[in-house]
């Protein structure tokens, strides 16, 4: 209960500090990028976006504080299975329920750009297609769960969308 207070507490405190004709409601994408940035240090524009459009639940393009302290919950202290889902979401670019060779290469084109080395991005992707399991050409999400199952640090393997420990 009193982490929920604190998170309601942090959402006014940001929505108070805020001026944008939305306020009144929650946080806009700006608002939202920026606590991202700030709280957590993500800088990759595209996982930032992703990460609004998962924790905006309906779609109003706005963050309500339901949706603040639901989507906390799963990005700080969420369960295995909850951050797979989570995590799935972000990278199902175009929300068809699964991960098509496009969107792997849309996801890790940054992250691999930033990362000075000697890796094709294609070389990468193939690499990830080996959790293919079912050889569709996608991942469903059984093919991600069972993926991550066996190697917890592919969760993030399209970039990082959750937060580190500290």
């Amino acid at each position: 209960k009193s982490e929920v207070e604190c998170l309601i507490k942090l959402f006014d405190t940001l929505v108070a500090e805020s001026s944008n004709r939305f306020a009144a409601v929650g946080f806009d994408r700006n608002m939202f990028r920026d606590t991202l940035y700030s709280a957590f240090g993500m800088t990759d524009d595209m996982i930032m976006d992703r990460v609004f459009r998962t924790f905006d639940r309906d779609n109003d393009s706005c963050i309500s504080v339901v949706e603040w302290v639901e989507g906390l919950s799963v990005f700080l202290r969420g369960t295995l299975e909850e951050r797979m889902k989570y995590c799935f979401e972000v990278y199902d670019l175009n929300g068809d329920g699964y991960i098509s060779r496009e969107e792997m290469f849309q996801m890790l084109k940054n992250s691999l750009l930033k990362q000075p080395s000697e890796e094709d991005p294609d070389e990468a992707i193939k690499d990830l297609v080996d959790i293919d399991y079912d050889h569709d050409g996608k991942l469903s999400f059984m093919d991600f769960e069972k993926a991550v199952r066996d190697e917890n640090l592919l969760l993030e393997a399209f970039g990082p969308c959750l937060p580190d420990i500290k």
